[in-house]
């Protein structure tokens, strides 16, 4: 099964130079936006466990009533900025296993909030449907798209960001806002991303003397959607190649929500997947699921990433891990957020060593609306085979997202952000 997930890699032997001077050239030139901040205020804090004051990531932040939202990182910090019209309104705080958590805008300060979620307390001989058939649930949710998840098109605003480190060091970070058309499940029509803002910087030097890039950008996101493209993980022949299994019980906000496990059936080859769907009990509707590449095999798994790569060079992925997370509002789920997580080992013939790359790409949905609006002239269509770090201008003006909401970035992403920044205002203040 191929996966339109896939890793460009060329060898640059003596392009170094030019795309060092192509990156200054951009950091000239970069735009910078200026905005009303008056016009929205911006909150950041962190949520965590009201019991263990453990971080809970990936937790979903929405202004009530709206469509605006955000979602926690992987260290619990949030930030949001919320329009100036909209701040008498509450903040509405929900993760899988714990209550919602409703908190007055007004009563947030604009640093250091601290947020509590309390755990969901789960009865298990109330759930009736914990003795159903694991394939009879896994039909339920393909039968039951329509009523979940509803058959219009929506039209997105989101914030993507991928990263690229060789080992620990960042040697790439590129971050976006796009504006998406999802398409409804129903067509065969891929959906369609319009760039609208974009930043970049990448480190050649830390690169050896491989360019490691990853293509298909938000793209990449969008096609682990289970909803609207469960081709991707299970095809049409999901019983064949996978065995489910019910497991345990969670909730949601008191809703119980079944967890649905796959993993691939001993008989198959090649890579397949394994991971967990958590699937609301009432109306089968999938809110969340996680699941990994079997990776075993290295040269089958390795083939799938692969799009080129130099000669003398063995290239398999070590760890393949994916999450996508939908959110309710007026009685229907939409997709929310997406995140992988790829790591690579590059072993060279004539090399002792070898090299470990590893790359993350993520994107929050921060925005939506139902009907279609008229395409800003300041787009650009992507294509699914994009490669972003070659999209996007370089990392420049601090208040270039204005009042778009990102995802809040990790000390490491901040403190790489921070080191870019300074190089590229050397490198200006040397020419």
């Amino acid at each position: 099964m191929k996966t339109t997930l896939h890793f460009y890699f060329r060898a640059i032997i003596g392009l170094f130079f030019i795309i060092l001077a192509q990156m200054q050239s951009e950091a000239r030139f970069s735009a910078y936006h200026t905005t009303d901040s008056s016009s929205f205020k911006q909150f950041k804090g962190s949520i965590l466990d009201s019991k263990t004051k453990n971080e809970l990531i990936f937790a979903s932040i929405t202004v009530s009533g709206t469509s605006i939202s955000t979602i926690s990182n992987s260290e619990g910090k949030f930030s949001i900025k919320v329009p100036t019209e909209k701040q008498n309104l509450n903040l509405v705080i929900s993760f899988l296993g714990y209550k919602n958590k409703v908190v007055p805008i007004k009563e947030l300060k604009p640093e250091k909030n601290v947020l509590y979620l309390e755990p969901s307390n789960t009865i298990l001989e109330e759930v009736v449907v914990k003795v159903m058939d694991a394939k009879y649930i896994f039909l339920g949710v393909l039968n039951s798209r329509l009523r979940n998840y509803g058959n219009d098109p929506i039209q997105m605003t989101g914030f993507y960001r991928e990263t690229i480190r060789k080992r620990r060091n960042y040697v790439s970070l590129s971050e976006s806002i796009v504006n998406i058309q999802k398409q409804p499940f129903s067509v065969s029509s891929q959906d369609e991303i319009n760039l609208f803002k974009g930043r970049k910087n990448a480190d050649y030097a830390k690169l050896d003397t491989v360019n490691f890039k990853l293509q298909g950008g938000p793209y990449s996101s969008l096609f682990i959607d289970l909803v609207k493209y469960p081709n991707f993980l299970f095809s049409d022949k999901a019983f064949d190649l996978y065995d489910f299994s019910l497991e345990e019980i969670t909730q949601i906000n008191d809703n119980q929500v079944l967890v649905l496990a796959f993993k691939q059936k001993p008989t198959n080859e090649d890579p397949l997947y394994y991971g967990k769907m958590y699937i609301d009990a009432k109306s089968f509707a999938v809110i969340s699921a996680t699941f990994q590449l079997n990776v075993e095999d290295k040269i089958k798994s390795g083939l799938q990433f692969t799009r080129k790569k130099p000669v003398g060079v063995d290239i398999y992925p070590t760890e393949v891990r994916y999450q996508i997370n939908y959110r309710q509002q007026n009685g229907q789920w939409i997709y929310a957020y997406s995140r992988g997580d790829l790591t690579f080992k590059l072993n060279w013939n004539r090399k002792i060593f070898n090299t470990i790359y590893s790359s993350t790409f993520e994107m929050a949905v921060t925005d939506w609306k139902k009907q279609d609006i008229k395409e800003s002239q300041n787009t650009q269509k992507l294509n699914s085979n994009v490669i972003m770090s070659d999209k996007v201008l370089s990392l420049a003006d601090p208040d270039f997202w204005g009042e778009y909401n990102i995802i809040e970035p990790e000390k490491s992403i901040e403190s790489a952000i921070r080191k870019i920044q300074r190089k590229a205002l050397n490198e200006l203040s040397n020419d």
